[in-house]
Protein backbone atom coordinates (compact mmCIF):
# COMPACT_ATOMS: atom_id res chain seq x y z
CA UNK A 1 0.00 0.00 0.00
CA UNK A 2 2.85 2.38 0.82
CA UNK A 3 4.32 1.73 -2.64
CA UNK A 4 1.12 2.95 -4.35
CA UNK A 5 1.19 6.08 -2.17
CA UNK A 6 4.84 6.71 -3.05
CA UNK A 7 4.04 6.31 -6.77
CA UNK A 8 1.08 8.69 -6.51
CA UNK A 9 3.23 11.26 -4.67
CA UNK A 10 5.96 10.90 -7.29
CA UNK A 11 3.45 11.41 -10.11
CA UNK A 12 1.97 14.47 -8.42
CA UNK A 13 5.46 15.86 -7.87
CA UNK A 14 6.33 15.25 -11.53
CA UNK A 15 3.10 16.90 -12.74
CA UNK A 16 3.69 19.86 -10.43
CA UNK A 17 7.27 20.16 -11.74
CA UNK A 18 6.07 20.21 -15.36
CA UNK A 19 3.33 22.73 -14.62
CA UNK A 20 5.61 25.17 -12.77
CA UNK A 21 8.50 24.78 -15.26
CA UNK A 22 6.10 25.60 -18.12
CA UNK A 23 5.27 29.03 -16.65
CA UNK A 24 6.52 32.09 -18.51
CA UNK A 25 9.27 33.12 -16.05
CA UNK A 26 11.02 29.77 -16.51
CA UNK A 27 10.87 29.64 -20.32
CA UNK A 28 14.64 29.99 -20.77
CA UNK A 29 15.52 27.38 -18.16
CA UNK A 30 12.94 24.99 -19.63
CA UNK A 31 14.51 25.33 -23.09
CA UNK A 32 17.90 24.42 -21.69
CA UNK A 33 16.62 21.49 -19.63
CA UNK A 34 14.56 20.16 -22.55
CA UNK A 35 17.71 20.21 -24.68
CA UNK A 36 19.80 18.36 -22.10
CA UNK A 37 17.58 15.44 -21.16
CA UNK A 38 14.43 13.74 -22.31
CA UNK A 39 14.18 11.94 -18.96
CA UNK A 40 11.63 14.15 -17.20
CA UNK A 41 11.91 12.23 -13.92
CA UNK A 42 15.69 12.80 -13.89
CA UNK A 43 15.14 16.52 -14.53
CA UNK A 44 12.59 16.75 -11.72
CA UNK A 45 14.90 14.88 -9.36
CA UNK A 46 17.88 16.97 -10.45
CA UNK A 47 16.13 20.26 -9.81
CA UNK A 48 14.92 19.19 -6.39
CA UNK A 49 18.22 17.59 -5.41
CA UNK A 50 20.69 20.34 -6.33
CA UNK A 51 21.48 23.79 -5.02
CA UNK A 52 22.96 25.47 -8.08
CA UNK A 53 22.74 25.59 -11.86
CA UNK A 54 26.26 24.20 -12.21
CA UNK A 55 25.43 21.32 -9.85
CA UNK A 56 22.26 20.55 -11.83
CA UNK A 57 24.20 20.48 -15.10
CA UNK A 58 26.77 18.19 -13.51
CA UNK A 59 24.07 15.84 -12.27
CA UNK A 60 22.71 15.67 -15.83
CA UNK A 61 26.18 14.72 -17.11
CA UNK A 62 27.42 18.09 -18.35
CA UNK A 63 30.29 20.34 -17.37
CA UNK A 64 29.88 24.09 -17.58
CA UNK A 65 32.48 26.17 -19.41
CA UNK A 66 32.40 29.92 -18.99
CA UNK A 67 33.46 32.32 -21.70
CA UNK A 68 33.49 36.10 -21.74
CA UNK A 69 31.24 36.46 -24.78
CA UNK A 70 29.26 34.29 -27.20
CA UNK A 71 28.52 35.47 -30.72
CA UNK A 72 25.26 33.70 -31.49
CA UNK A 73 25.41 34.13 -35.27
CA UNK A 74 28.95 32.72 -35.30
CA UNK A 75 27.81 29.83 -33.11
CA UNK A 76 25.24 28.78 -35.71
CA UNK A 77 28.02 28.51 -38.29
CA UNK A 78 29.87 26.10 -35.98
CA UNK A 79 26.94 23.75 -35.43
CA UNK A 80 27.61 20.11 -36.21
CA UNK A 81 30.25 17.63 -35.17
CA UNK A 82 33.01 19.49 -37.06
CA UNK A 83 32.29 22.73 -35.17
CA UNK A 84 31.54 20.98 -31.90
CA UNK A 85 28.21 22.69 -31.19
CA UNK A 86 25.11 20.54 -30.93
CA UNK A 87 22.51 23.18 -29.93
CA UNK A 88 22.48 26.98 -29.79
CA UNK A 89 20.00 28.47 -27.29
CA UNK A 90 19.93 32.26 -27.85
CA UNK A 91 17.89 33.41 -24.85
CA UNK A 92 17.10 37.12 -24.50
CA UNK A 93 15.68 38.40 -21.23
CA UNK A 94 13.43 41.33 -22.12
CA UNK A 95 13.06 42.91 -18.63
CA UNK A 96 16.84 43.24 -18.24
CA UNK A 97 17.56 43.61 -21.99
CA UNK A 98 20.20 40.90 -21.58
CA UNK A 99 21.38 38.40 -24.13
CA UNK A 100 22.04 35.12 -22.31
CA UNK A 101 23.05 32.49 -24.89
CA UNK A 102 23.89 28.91 -24.05
CA UNK A 103 25.70 26.41 -26.25
CA UNK A 104 25.30 22.65 -25.82
CA UNK A 105 28.41 20.96 -27.19
CA UNK A 106 29.04 17.44 -28.44
CA UNK A 107 31.70 16.89 -25.76
CA UNK A 108 29.09 17.10 -22.94
CA UNK A 109 29.97 20.65 -22.02
CA UNK A 110 27.73 23.68 -21.77
CA UNK A 111 29.33 26.94 -22.88
CA UNK A 112 27.84 30.09 -21.43
CA UNK A 113 28.82 33.47 -20.08
CA UNK A 114 29.20 34.25 -16.37
CA UNK A 115 26.16 36.56 -16.63
CA UNK A 116 24.09 33.78 -18.14
CA UNK A 117 25.21 31.28 -15.50
CA UNK A 118 24.22 33.74 -12.73
CA UNK A 119 20.87 34.42 -14.40
CA UNK A 120 19.98 30.73 -14.75
CA UNK A 121 21.23 30.00 -11.25
CA UNK A 122 18.78 32.63 -9.96
CA UNK A 123 16.06 31.21 -12.20
CA UNK A 124 16.70 27.72 -10.80
CA UNK A 125 16.46 29.10 -7.25
CA UNK A 126 13.13 30.75 -8.12
CA UNK A 127 11.89 27.50 -9.66
CA UNK A 128 12.87 25.56 -6.54
CA UNK A 129 11.03 28.13 -4.39
CA UNK A 130 7.89 27.85 -6.52
CA UNK A 131 8.02 24.06 -6.37
CA UNK A 132 8.46 24.15 -2.60
CA UNK A 133 5.45 26.45 -2.19
CA UNK A 134 3.34 24.27 -4.49
CA UNK A 135 4.36 21.07 -2.71
CA UNK A 136 3.64 22.53 0.74
CA UNK A 137 0.15 23.43 -0.42
CA UNK A 138 -0.49 19.78 -1.31
CA UNK A 139 0.72 18.24 1.94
Amino acid sequence: MANQSDNANGEMRQQNFERVLSREPFKGLKAILDSLSADRAALCEGVSGTNSYEELLSRLGYRITLTKQIHVSDSYTRMGSAGGIKIVLPYHDIPTQSSLPTLVNFDSTITTTPESARFFNAMLAALRTQLSVQNQGRV
